[in-house]
């Protein structure tokens, strides 16, 4: 049987290649030495504070219905007054991407539906919005410094690791009444 390798070595490219990143409306390049030559990489090196990254309990990458997602609540790094995208006392639920940014839906019952009063409900329908895959607004890639994971959503429940941190964000959202009562919640249709 003819081997489908190439017959020997494949020849170097005879030109460099430029890439640059967008980074902050200014374009950066650095170089670096290849093959004796030297060449621009994709990305300029970063100082460990430029670094973001979420933690190890983060799913990474959207799940599957049913699958496991994180639920996330603003931190001090997140500026709610002057953020027009994620509302006060909304449900935020996401996954980790592999460049350390979080890509989160989120609930935050704009039009008064009565059955999304309750905080775990809202933070459900941005879970069910995210599993299908359905077209919305309310999503959004953010770096992770700006949002800390406080519990696990997946397809039977929610269960909160840090309650009190869940329970501080709805209380400076002036809604104290939505907090789920219990640090666990199973949906009653299972």
């Amino acid at each position: 049987m003819p081997s489908i390798a190439p017959p020997g070595p494949l020849p170097r490219p005879d030109h460099q290649h430029a890439f640059f990143e967008q980074e902050g409306w200014h374009h950066r390049a650095r170089l670096r030495s290849r093959h004796g030559r030297r060449t621009r990489t994709m990305s300029a090196e970063k100082t460990i504070t430029e670094t973001s990254s979420y933690g190890k309990e983060t799913p990474v990458g959207r799940p599957d219905i049913d699958g496991r997602a994180g639920i996330f609540v603003p931190t001090a790094e997140f500026d709610i007054s002057n953020n027009t995208t994620i509302r006060k006392g909304a449900g935020i639920v996401g996954f980790g991407n592999l460049d350390g940014t979080l890509t989160v839906y989120f609930e935050a019952n704009r039009f008064d539906e009565s059955n999304l009063h309750k905080w775990e409900h809202k933070a459900r329908k941005a879970y069910d919005r995210m599993v299908m895959g359905a077209p919305t607004v309310s999503k959004a890639k953010i770096d992770a410094r700006m949002l800390e994971q406080v519990g696990i959503i997946d397809g039977m429940g929610i269960n909160l690791k840090h309650p009190e941190r869940l329970t501080h964000w709805l209380t400076i959202s002036n809604v104290p009444d939505t907090a789920p009562e219990e640090p666990v919640v199973r949906w009653k249709n299972r």
